[in-house]
């Protein structure tokens, strides 16, 4: 079991850096959508960071559900790790999709 938890946990780990790089430009193409706007409609770049700032307690409050199916057994951990890479991968891929714009 440990060793499945290890391997849950480094999946995890890298789907989070892959998230962070689909966040960092995400954010670059926010940033660019706010310089051509005027300034009373900029906001792209907020609405993003809130985004964002919301979803992490959603991922982490959801994979803690997820783990009860096994609470306070050897397994609890690999369920939480499995399930916040899946919903970190999910929003990766939100994020690119926001990255590339309408019509890409």
């Amino acid at each position: 079991q440990m060793e499945m938890t290890y391997c849950a946990e480094q999946g995890w780990q890298k789907a989070d850096a892959e998230l962070n790089a689909a966040y960092k430009k995400a954010m670059a193409a926010m940033k660019e959508t706010d310089s051509y706007l005027p300034k009373e409609m900029q906001g792209a770049v907020e609405a993003l960071r809130g985004a964002q700032r919301a979803w992490i307690p959603y991922r982490d409050k959801a994979c803690e559900a997820y783990g009860f199916q096994a609470r306070g057994g050897s397994m609890e951990p690999m369920l939480i790790y499995g399930c916040l890479a899946t919903l970190t991968a999910q929003r990766t891929e939100e994020l690119k999709e926001l990255a590339s714009g309408l019509g890409n």
